[in-house]
């Protein structure tokens, strides 16, 4: 796909002429293209570099899911808890995204606080269920969001028959990327089965039962933008889930003013007792979906020893 053709096709979606185009990156097959429409505003534009059908159409989301209508959802999904800043969305289709562009900044302590009583107020907005209505992707691999029932399903803990979060968590993070891990050869039995007894203990690892939050669910510090003296969110795998969550995925790869953002969430919602502890738990999800993306070498490398080495030092 050229430069050409693939700013024909922002400007074909958006419905605004397309001044100025240039390629950034590239990612899981996508072209990332920065873009100046008429009038002056600023996209960024995810595009995949085969041409489909759905890119012929106007902004829509496709019922079928995929990667840009997953993310469109959930940054639909977050804006509306008018919490946290996110960009908007332009246009998506099954083969294009294009939303506003967030210019850059830097962290500083004031806006980290302010970040993180945002995320605070995010994750209280809530939603009906653990999990999500449409079809979650992270990275290049899917998300399974469905909510889970009061019948035992295969291969959830033992220890409970409630749709609360741990057996949520058990059946739709932990269990598909350890088996996808294990078949790829990038976890070993003895490490499995080490996995397989924390779900099979979930219910009393995971703290006192919290009602679904309206969490971010990818939240490391790459995905969060700091712009205008404010922490933006971006590239969400948004879903019902816990709160914890998105506080482990910032220590995990080491947010800047971690310990202000901890700060101002304590502030805005105490935290419970005992998360500090809980942090591996809420990191097991990532550190398999890292697993999984970059074999063997990560999983029995840099991975788990990142995961410890940042520990927080913020709220108590």
């Amino acid at each position: 796909m050229t430069l050409t053709s693939a700013a024909r096709r922002v400007a074909r979606l958006t419905g605004l002429a397309v001044r100025d185009a240039r390629v950034v990156g590239t990612q899981h097959g996508y072209q990332h293209l920065m873009v100046t429409l008429a009038g002056g505003q600023r996209a960024f534009a995810k595009i995949a570099d085969q041409d489909g059908p759905s890119a012929q159409d106007g902004p829509s989301v496709d019922s079928a899911g995929g990667p840009f209508e997953a993310e469109a959802n959930g940054l639909s999904w977050l804006a509306e808890a008018d919490a946290v800043p996110v960009p908007e969305v332009l246009a998506v289709t099954g083969t294009a995204l294009v939303i506003s562009m967030i210019p850059p900044g830097r962290a500083t302590p004031s806006a980290a606080f302010e970040f993180g009583a945002g995320l605070a107020r995010l994750h209280a907005a809530g939603a009906a269920d653990f999990g999500a209505p449409w079809p979650g992707v992270i990275a290049s691999l899917p998300l399974d969001n469905t909510p889970v029932d009061k019948t035992p399903a295969d291969n959830a803990p033992a220890d409970s028959t409630s749709p609360d979060w741990p057996r949520w968590y058990a059946s739709r993070r932990l269990l598909p990327y350890l088996r996808l891990a294990v078949d790829s050869g990038a976890l070993g039995r003895s490490d499995a089965r080490l996995i397989e007894s924390v779900t099979e203990r979930i219910g009393s690892l995971a703290g006192t039962a919290e009602p679904p939050s309206r969490i971010h669910g990818d939240c490391w510090a790459g995905n969060v933008l700091w712009s205008g003296g404010q922490g933006w969110l971006i590239d969400p795998a948004a879903h019902g889930g816990h709160r914890e969550t998105d506080l482990a995925m910032l220590a995990l790869f080491g947010a800047p003013e971690l310990d202000r953002i901890l700060a101002g969430y304590n502030d805005t919602v105490p935290l419970a007792a005992g998360w500090r502890g809980r942090i591996p738990l809420h990191q097991l999800h990532p550190l398999l979906v890292h697993a999984c993306l970059f074999g063997a070498s990560y999983a029995k490398g840099s991975g788990p020893r990142r995961g410890r080495r940042s520990t927080p030092k913020g709220a108590a």
